[in-house]
């Protein structure tokens, strides 16, 4: 059976036996693939320490003929952002960002510039504090590259936090650390995402109520 390559983030995990575990990961040339761990829940298995949210990964694994679940065979840890799960505000804002991606992409199809949007996203949340803004950004971002992006000057926002908006899709996560809004343009650009991400996308993707608090 042939094997197959990737490099990949862990979207989510769960358990499929009491030795097995599902992986969900997010690959820049698969996009959204599944695959099997077996004996992954053992304590001597060759993945322990190596399969956790928000891992980024080099793996191995071959395809299944049967289903879309594939069997991982082997996994090189890259990089593992362990401030995230040490922060229940960071916790919030990379969840409700892999929820996002499920919701609004497919699975099996090339996903490169998602894939790096999420991967750069991961890294500063990693590094810096889990602002309301980092998921504006984020979203203004993820719209981009689902050919959903707000018209700016369409909208009904105040031209401050238009100016905002602007800068959030258009600057890098470095420059948006330098930006700074009022708690007032925080809720005005978190009620026109909302009402902007119902519109397009039928429904908020799950989560975001506590990824917009913050670390307020």
């Amino acid at each position: 059976m042939k094997v197959e390559t990737a490099s990949g983030l862990i979207l989510r995990t769960r358990p499929l036996t009491e030795t097995s575990l599902i992986v969900h990961w997010l690959t820049p040339e698969l996009g959204r693939l599944a695959t099997v761990a077996k004996g992954a829940r053992r304590p001597k298995s060759p993945f322990t320490g190596r399969l956790d949210l928000f891992y980024l990964a080099d793996f191995s694994f071959s395809r299944s003929r049967r289903s879309d679940l594939h069997n991982l065979r082997e996994v090189k840890l890259l990089e593992t952002h362990p401030a995230i799960r040490q922060d229940m505000a960071k916790l919030h804002q990379a969840a409700y960002a892999t929820a996002f991606i499920d919701q609004a992409t497919e699975t099996e199809t090339p996903l490169p510039e998602i894939f790096t949007l999420a991967r750069m996203f991961l890294k500063q949340l990693d590094r810096e504090p889990a602002r309301p803004l980092n998921v504006f950004a984020w979203e203004i971002k993820l719209l981009r590259e689902l050919g959903l992006e707000p018209d700016y000057e369409d909208s009904r926002l105040t031209p401050g936090t238009k100016k905002i908006a602007q800068a959030l899709a258009n600057k890098n996560w470095g420059q948006i650390l330098r930006v700074r809004t009022t708690s007032a343009q925080d809720d005005e650009l978190r009620r026109w995402l909302h009402g902007f991400l119902i519109f397009h996308l039928d429904r908020l993707p799950r989560g975001r109520a506590g990824a917009v608090a913050g670390d307020s």
